[in-house]
Parts: C-alpha cells; sequence; structure tokens
C-alpha cells in the first residue's frame, strides 16, 4: 500500500480542531458506536453517528436515544440530525445542547433513498431553498456555541442542481462548514464522483470549511481530491467498510500520528473479530452484536481468500466464540494488493429520484406540501 504524503493545516470547526482534516461519514446502520470506536483506534479525526431522526429524538425513542450515546473514549462526539420541519430540528438541537450530547452536530440534506427523498427529505430539500435556509438558520441558533455543519449532495439530478445556492445559504447562516458528496441524488453511489463540483463549492464559499467526499478509496485519493480541489478536509465512507484502518493511513498521509499495518488475512481476521467484541458491547446482546457484524463480512475478506462456505459461516455465527472457531481455521496470506481495494459497499446504478408530486414546479413551499412533509420524519422516526 503506497501512500501519498502532503502537509496540510490542521481543520478548525468553528472551536473544534482537528489533528488531521478527516470525518467519518454517516452511514446508517453502520457508523454506531463500535465502528468509531474501532476506526478510532487506527487515526484520528471527526468520527461522525449514523443519521438521527429529529422528531424521534424530540419525542425520545428508545431506539434514538441509545444511537445518540458515545462511548468515554469519543472525546468530540458528533452528532448527525435529519428532519424536514425547521421548528422540530431546532428543538432535537436545543435537546443535544442542553444535555451535553455532542461537541458537533451535522444536518444531513445528502440521502438519496427514496422513502426519505419521496417526502421530500435528504437530498430532495435543498431544492426548496427557502426552507432549507430556515432549517439551518434556526439550528445554527439553537446550538450556539456548538458547531454546526451542513452535508449535501450536488443536487436532485444533472438538471436541478442546488449545491452553490445551498452551500452560501448555509453559510450565510452561521453553519460551522458544509460538505458536499459530490454526485447528485440521481446518479445515489454509481459512476464516479464529480470532483470539480467539490472546486466550485470551494471557489463560491470562502468564510468557512468546504469538505469534500466521493470516491476516496485510499489515502491517495483523500490527497488527490484535496489537491485538485482545494478542499479543506475529506469525508470517508464508504472507502472504510471492511477496512477501519484506513483512518491510520489517512492521518500519516496528512502528517498525523496513525497506525500502520500489514493487511495480512491473520490481521484482517483480527480487526473483524474485534468489531464484533465492540458490537457485542454495545449492544449489550452477544447475539445482537454478532448478528450485526454479519454485513462486514464480504466487506473486510474483499480479495482475499476466504472460501464462500467460511464466508457464509461466518455471517451466520450468533457468538464470538463461534467466530473465534471459524476463524482459528483460517491460514495467513499477505496483503492481496489491488483485489482488497477499490470501491466496496453499494454502488447501484442511476435511477429517477423519488420525490413529491410536483416538486419541481416551485422552489416554494405550499401549505399542501408542508402537511405531505410532516410524514418524513414520522416514518423514519427509528433513528
Amino acid at each position: 500500500m503506497t501512500l501519498a504524503t502532503a502537509t496540510t493545516p490542521a481543520l478548525r470547526i468553528g472551536p473544534i480542531d482537528l489533528d488531521v482534516p478527516v470525518v467519518l461519514a454517516p452511514m446508517a446502520g453502520i457508523t454506531n458506536t463500535a465502528f468509531r470506536r474501532l476506526c478510532r483506534e487506527y487515526g484520528a479525526g471527526l468520527y461522525v453517528s449514523e443519521m438521527i431522526t429529529s422528531r424521534a429524538l424530540v419525542e425520545r425513542n428508545a431506539v434514538t436515544m441509545r444511537l445518540i450515546q458515545h462511548h468515554e473514549s469519543e472525546t468530540t462526539r458528533s452528532i448527525q440530525l435529519y428532519g424536514v420541519d425547521p421548528a422540530t430540528i431546532a428543538e432535537a438541537v436545543r435537546i443535544i445542547v442542553a444535555e451535553d450530547r455532542a461537541d458537533h452536530i451535522d444536518l444531513n440534506f445528502g440521502c438519496p433513498v427514496p422513502k426519505v427523498t419521496r417526502k421530500g427529505g435528504g437530498a430532495a430539500l435543498p431544492w426548496k431553498i427557502g426552507l432549507f435556509a430556515d432549517i439551518v438558520d434556526r439550528a445554527v441558533k439553537a446550538a450556539g456555541d456548538v458547531p454546526l455543519t451542513v452535508k449535501m449532495r450536488k443536487g436532485i439530478n444533472k438538471d436541478h442542481l442546488t449545491f452553490l445556492e445551498a452551500g452560501r445559504a448555509a453559510e450565510d447562516a452561521g453553519a460551522a462548514a458544509v460538505a458536499l458528496h459530490a454526485r447528485t441524488a440521481s446518479e445515489y453511489y454509481s459512476g464516479h464522483a464529480d470532483w470539480n463540483a467539490i472546486g466550485e463549492l470551494k471557489q463560491a464559499i470562502t468564510s468557512i470549511p468546504v469538505l469534500g467526499n466521493g470516491d476516496i478509496w485510499s489515502a491517495d485519493d483523500a490527497v488527490r481530491m484535496m489537491a485538485e480541489t482545494g478542499a479543506d478536509g475529506v469525508v470517508v465512507g464508504r472507502g472504510c467498510l471492511g477496512r477501519p484502518w484506513l483512518f491510520g493511513d489517512l492521518a500519516r498521509a496528512f502528517g498525523g500520528e496513525g497506525v500502520q499495518v500489514d493487511a495480512t488475512l491473520q490481521f484482517v481476521a483480527q480487526a473483524f473479530r474485534r468489531h464484533a467484541e465492540l458490537l457485542v458491547e454495545f449492544f449489550e446482546d452477544e447475539d445482537r452484536g454478532c448478528k450485526d457484524v454479519r454485513k462486514h463480512v464480504a466487506w473486510y475478506f474483499k480479495g482475499y481468500p476466504v472460501g464462500g462456505e467460511l464466508r457464509a459461516a461466518l455471517a451466520r455465527a450468533s457468538t464470538l466464540q463461534e467466530i473465534d472457531d471459524l476463524l482459528g481455521t483460517l491460514g495467513d496470506a499477505p496483503y492481496p494488493g489491488i483485489g482488497a481495494e477499490g470501491q466496496r459497499g453499494r454502488a447501484g446504478s442511476p435511477k429517477r429520484t423519488a420525490l413529491p408530486e410536483g416538486w419541481l414546479d416551485s422552489r416554494e413551499i405550499g401549505e399542501d406540501v408542508s402537511d405531505m412533509m410532516r410524514g418524513a420524519e414520522i416514518e423514519n422516526s427509528g433513528g
């Protein structure tokens, strides 16, 4: 694994100074406390929670209240909120601040999932620029001294781009930083991220950091993105799936301290085991923790000589002892190079974004649309 090197200033988000300009992207069902702790063991960065629904937090949904908890080792606590109603989002922010539950809050305007965009949420919302600006403005005011940032996409599709206008609105509202996933909602996770758009946003926004997201599969990619776009930092999502040690590579590439690993098969097996152990601790339930790590099997062993039967058995294990017994049958093998690198996680193909009827007809929010959007948070109230 050849790493590029670069010298960059530490990333500052409001009052938060980061040793390296690296942020873990929120990923549903992935970036829980267990995964965040594992990534931190390899390198510095800002590690963000999976997306939390603002209404569920306000209603103190039990699942959601568990998801916003941080381990005592998480010294910069970060929570990402999703919502469509300015008042509800502001109340969720007030709760987080009043109860000292986070040191940083991020707002999600980038989710392309149909059940979210169909109700006008996620990546669909910035099209209604007045609503977007109102949400960010109220959230920033509710956050007070806690820095609040915005994560978004380029827009709904190539004919309905919103990132420049939304970026300026977030800056004007007092956001501490903006992050751009350089794809449209309709591109989902397909094709290649448009890093040129990150450069455009950096040119348009001058008073706060601009972070780039999309197609960072290695530390080399991160260094190259910043060099090509002028971005102040990078947000890493799918590239760290099954590779939490990527954050060690990233830290070293940006002049910080990070663990350098020799990713042999035995090393990867132990990292997988550590992940399972942390999940068991997080859920306080061995069966649930072992079931949750199953989704990670293919990512960890991508490119390694691990047969289908063993992979399938790991994806059925329900105790740590079963996992230990199965991993104990593995021999060792060197890092497989290109076979273990590159894209991982969901990709799919471009698709028409699911939107509320008539959504693109106007940039304004009518009363009928407001009533429809209230269901967006209710349907996602589990966090």
